[in-house]
């Protein structure tokens, strides 16, 4: 390849938020370089010219669910041995620790389904016997088609996690309130890991009815208050420690601080970001985790305007604050934002 390529993967009509926002993270690492997309594609292309943008491998990016290096490119993969077309390429970037195989995520994409299923079971045990798939290994492979016969070969760092095709599936539970839960247990998982939440035991839930994301903190063992005029489902208040307060989520105070605080309220993104700034400049939740609900044209830079002016507002109480925000695969024109004003 005559220049350094990288693929990142996002969700149909984000292109172009994606192409921005590498284009400014890249500059800001010293490097340069110009994206390659197609509106509705899913994906961007990055085809970087000087400087290195590897450290995006590990902070991530608010728009792209993954982000990895390309090593090739496929082209008229022949229908009877695509395994060997690829197995040069594979065996020079091998061994790998984990296979990849990934597409993207469009109705054109989807249809890959099958044909990749197929292709695992012939690929994973050609590469095993190869010695190319080892558990050890410090890198994995990603194969990404296009269709069944075009596409590129990379790899990406395998102490690095990353869910298969930047997509976090999640099956609701049938005792959930509402869709919601997934997206709160997805941003969990992003920002926090599996399993309880480490310091966390006391909650705030604002907008909360009718209770997803009440319910999902709940059952991992928080106490939970959940603000808001509307009712929470009866089995919240029942089998759950949660307490319901009939209330405003942008009046409401709370009559001792908490350690969390989250927020799925449908308003401006502005009004939402100031007003979860105050909860955390107040002292009353020391971690904030909410959603911000973006307007169709600019995005990105919509994003980065209030990222940018929560950090700044921060700055003088918490200096060391964490932020972090994600648009994750069950968010839709909304980012995720976790920040933490416990970190060191």
């Amino acid at each position: 390849m005559s220049e350094e390529m990288f693929l990142a993967l996002c969700r149909p009509g984000f292109e172009s938020d994606l192409a921005a926002e590498l284009t400014d993270r890249c500059a800001e690492l010293g490097a340069s370089g110009y994206p390659r997309t197609s509106d509705g594609s899913g994906y961007v292309l990055w085809n970087n010219l000087q400087g290195d943008p590897d450290a995006l491998l590990q902070t991530g990016l608010v728009f792209g669910r993954s982000f990895y290096p390309l090593t090739a490119s496929f082209e008229d993969l022949p229908e009877q041995d695509r395994i060997g077309a690829l197995w040069p390429e594979l065996q020079l970037q091998g061994p790998f620790s984990e296979l990849f195989l990934e597409h993207a995520d469009t109705n054109a994409g989807r249809e890959l389904a099958g044909f990749l299923r197929g292709f695992r079971k012939a690929l994973e045990p050609r590469l095993r016997k190869g010695g190319l798939l080892r558990g050890n290994a410090d890198r994995r492979l990603h194969l990404f088609f296009e269709d069944s016969r075009h596409g590129h070969v990379g790899v990406s760092p395998a102490d690095i996690p990353l869910p298969e095709g930047g997509l976090t599936r999640l099956r609701l539970s049938p005792e959930a309130p509402s869709r919601s839960a997934l997206k709160l247990e997805e941003a969990l998982l992003r920002f926090v890991g599996r399993g309880k939440p480490p310091g966390l035991h006391t909650a705030v839930d604002l907008g909360a009815a009718p209770g997803g994301w009440s319910w999902q903190l709940a059952r991992l063992g928080l106490k939970v208050t959940g603000v808001d005029h509307g009712k929470l489902a009866p089995a919240l208040l029942d089998e759950y420690p949660v307490r319901h307060v009939s209330g405003d989520a942008f009046t409401w105070r709370p009559e001792r601080p908490v350690d969390l605080v989250v927020c799925d309220v449908v308003d401006k993104p502005a009004r939402t970001a100031a007003l979860m700034q105050k909860w955390l400049e107040q002292g009353w939740a020391r971690v904030a985790l909410f959603n911000l609900k973006l307007p169709m044209a600019r995005r990105y830079r919509e994003s980065q305007t209030l990222l940018e002016r929560l950090a700044g507002g921060l700055e003088r109480q918490h200096p060391g604050a964490l932020i972090q925000a994600a648009h994750l695969y069950h968010d839709r024109e909304e980012i995720t934002v976790w920040v933490d004003t416990r970190a060191p």
